[in-house]
C-alpha cells in the first residue's frame, strides 16, 4: 500500500481510523431490502448493534446477526442471506473522494465489528489503499470494548491525540474517546447518542473531514 506523501494541511491529525459498515458504507439498504422492508430492516439492525455492543470477546459475527433476526421477529436465514448478499454493499455517494484526498496526507485505517473474511472484503471493495484493517474477530472483541480500539491505534503507529476516529453509530463515540482520539461522529440517519458522550464533530456527511485533516 503507498504511504502518505506530507503532513495533514491543518496539522491537526497524523492519521484517520473509520468505523466500516455505518461510516463508509450505506449497509442499512442491504439489511432493510434482506428483511423486506425499511421497518423490519431497522428493527434487525438495533437488535444486531444491541448484541455486538453488549458481546465483549468475539463469537462468530454470523451467529449474533442470525440471533438478531430472531430477536426482531425476522426469519433467521435472513442472516444467511446478508452474507450471501454482502457484495451488494455500496459506499456512500462521498466515501471515495473524501478518503482518496485524505489519503494524500494522513495514515487511513478501519476497525470494524465483522469477521476477518467480511471485513477485509468490504474495506477493499470501499477503498484499496487503507494501511490498517481490523475486524472483531482479528482483535478478539468488538467495539465499544477498549481493545479493538488499541489494536487497531497499535497497527497504526500514531498518537492517539493526533488520529480522529470516525464514528458511525454512538457507542463508537464513547469507546474512542476513552482511548483519547477526537470523534467525528458520522451520524448520517440521525442515531441517538450514547452515555452521554460528545464527539468533537457531529456531521451527517464524510464532507467536513476535508477541512479537519
Amino acid at each position: 500500500m503507498n504511504s502518505p506523501e506530507h503532513g495533514s494541511p491543518t496539522g491537526q491529525f497524523d492519521a484517520v481510523i473509520f468505523d466500516l459498515l455505518t461510516a463508509l458504507i450505506d449497509s442499512w439498504s442491504l439489511w432493510n431490502d434482506v428483511a423486506g422492508s425499511e421497518e423490519d430492516g431497522l428493527r434487525w439492525r438495533k437488535e444486531y448493534l444491541k448484541l455486538t455492543y453488549g458481546a465483549g470477546a468475539y463469537r462468530p459475527y454470523e451467529t449474533i446477526v442470525a440471533e438478531a433476526a430472531e430477536a426482531a421477529e425476522i426469519n433467521r436465514e435472513a442472516a444467511g442471506e446478508l452474507a450471501r448478499r454482502w457484495g451488494e454493499l455500496k459506499a456512500w455517494p462521498e466515501t471515495h473522494r473524501v478518503l482518496t484526498e485524505l489519503h494524500k496526507h494522513a495514515v487511513l485505517g478501519v476497525v470494524t465489528n465483522c469477521s476477518v473474511q467480511l471485513g477485509h472484503a468490504a474495506a477493499e471493495s470501499v477503498f484499496g489503499d487503507f494501511q490498517v484493517v481490523i475486524t472483531a474477530e482479528e482483535a478478539g472483541f468488538y467495539k465499544p470494548c477498549r481493545e479493538t480500539y488499541a489494536k487497531t491505534l497499535e497497527a497504526m503507529g500514531t498518537d492517539p491525540a493526533r488520529t480522529l476516529f470516525v464514528a458511525g453509530s454512538g457507542a463508537d463515540v464513547p469507546g474512542a474517546s476513552a482511548l483519547g482520539m477526537p470523534v467525528y461522529w458520522h451520524n448520517r440517519i440521525g442515531l441517538q447518542a450514547v452515555d452521554d458522550v460528545s464527539p468533537t464533530y457531529v456531521e451527517r456527511t464524510l464532507d467536513r473531514l476535508l477541512t479537519l485533516v
